[in-house]
Order: structure tokens, then C-alpha cells, then sequence
């Protein structure tokens, strides 16, 4: 079983590690801020359940972790993971760093070929990693899973 380990930049510019993270229950997302559908419906359902639990989220951080450090600024990070509630928090990483976290974690991502104007897409792994408070996983979020059943899940591992 993982434990949540890492040490990377958030978006405020300060080195963080899962260290910062303990006692709350966290849910580890890999995307990036110019994803045009998977990202933002994810981190809006995330959003949605946050606030149908209990504790209407307070117990709960959202760690995004881009996987386009090239485009993904600390401003752009901040500006985007706030968009979606006080609990997210944007990473991001060097590509040394984010190759140890994609081995560490299992996920994939890979850069398409550059247009003319130089965008490029980025394809990643959809599922968001959940740890208790420990720092402990315990669950695997998936694209096709309700928001209640988030919530749900989240509650449980509220106590």
C-alpha cells in the first residue's frame, strides 16, 4: 500500500511535502491547466462533493499536480486549482520530479507534437488518489464515479 510522499512547489512558490498535508484527507489529482474537458469536469465534481460532506470539505485538500510544469506557472496553478474552492492546491514540479511521481503513483502522461502556434495536448491519467490523514491511501476515485459516492467515501474516511 502507498503512502503520500513527495516533495514539490505549491502555488504560493513554497517547497511543500506530504509532511504539510497530514491529519487531512487528501486527494491527489495529476492534470494540467490547459486541459480542455477531463481536468475541469474532475476537479469540478471533486469541488461538488467537498461541499455535500459533513464537514463541507474543511477536512479535505486537492492537490493538483500539473504534468505540463512547461506551461503551468505557479500564478496560472494558483489562479486555476483557487477557481475551484479553498481546499485545492496546485503543484508543480521539475521533470525529474514529476518522472519519480508518475513512477511512485503508476500514471501516465505524454506530450503531443506542438501546432504552428506552439500548443500541444497532453494526455494523463484520470484517477484521483485519496489518503487519510495518515497519509495512508485508501481509495481510487474514477472518472465515471457519482459525486455521492465521493461524498460518501470522503465521509467514511471522516469518521
Amino acid at each position: 500500500m502507498h503512502t503520500l510522499e513527495f516533495s514539490l512547489t505549491d502555488d504560493a512558490g513554497r517547497q511543500v511535502s506530504a509532511l504539510n498535508y497530514r491529519g487531512k484527507t487528501v486527494l491527489l489529482y495529476f492534470g494540467y491547466t490547459s486541459c480542455p474537458d477531463e481536468c475541469p469536469t474532475t476537479l469540478s465534481k471533486l469541488a461538488l462533493a467537498l461541499k455535500s460532506t459533513k464537514d463541507h470539505g474543511a477536512g479535505n485538500v486537492v492537490l493538483f499536480v500539473s504534468v505540463d510544469p512547461q506551461r503551468d506557472s505557479v500564478g496560472r496553478l494558483h489562479a486555476y486549482a483557487r477557481a475551484f474552492g479553498p481546499q485545492f492546491v496546485g503543484l508543480r514540479g521539475t521533470p525529474q520530479e514529476l518522472t519519480t511521481l508518475s513512477k511512485r503513483y503508476r500514471i501516465t502522461y505524454s506530450y503531443g507534437k506542438p501546432d504552428k502556434s506552439g500548443d500541444y495536448e497532453v494526455t494523463h491519467s484520470t484517477g484521483v488518489f485519496v489518503f487519510d490523514g495518515t497519509g495512508r491511501s485508501r481509495l481510487l476515485v474514477l472518472p465515471n464515479d457519482s459525486t455521492d459516492a465521493i461524498t460518501a467515501d470522503l465521509d467514511r474516511l471522516a469518521g
